[in-house]
């Protein structure tokens, strides 16, 4: 079965796509993460292997609390770019509320040595409450 190019079908370009990660965006810096899921959703459908749209829409599911379909998208973005710190982070989170303890406390170990200082910091946190 074939993807459908909805860009294509639409006569969208990048500006469109960056009108609605703008407004997306801006939901989510207002809080508002059940709108902002919506347009990242649509953004997701227009470009199904964009790693900024998958990251931030399972970022947005965590939020949200429905972890499941948080590690479904973290999972497609980490596919792309596994080494992308926060979304690993992300991961790490997601794991740890749906119970899969073990395996979270792995992944947030080996991100207490990342360089990036607050995701460490945050890993080790995760780590230390979950001990």
């Amino acid at each position: 079965m074939s993807q459908i190019n909805w860009l294509e079908i639409l006569g969208w370009g990048e500006e469109e796509l960056d009108d609605l990660r703008f407004v997306g965006y801006s939901y989510i810096k207002q809080g508002k993460y059940d709108f902002a899921k919506t347009f990242f959703e649509a953004l997701v459908v227009l470009r199904p292997n964009s790693i900024y749209e998958l990251q931030t829409l399972g970022a947005l599911y965590l939020q949200l609390g429905n972890n499941l379909m948080a590690l479904h998208f973290i999972e497609k973005a980490l596919e792309l770019d596994p080494s992308h710190l926060l979304t690993k982070l992300n991961r790490v989170k997601a794991l740890f509320s749906l119970g899969y303890k073990k395996q979270a406390l792995l992944a947030a170990k080996t991100l207490e040595t990342c360089p990036e200082e607050p995701i460490a910091n945050q890993a080790a946190a995760l780590v230390l409450a979950y001990s």
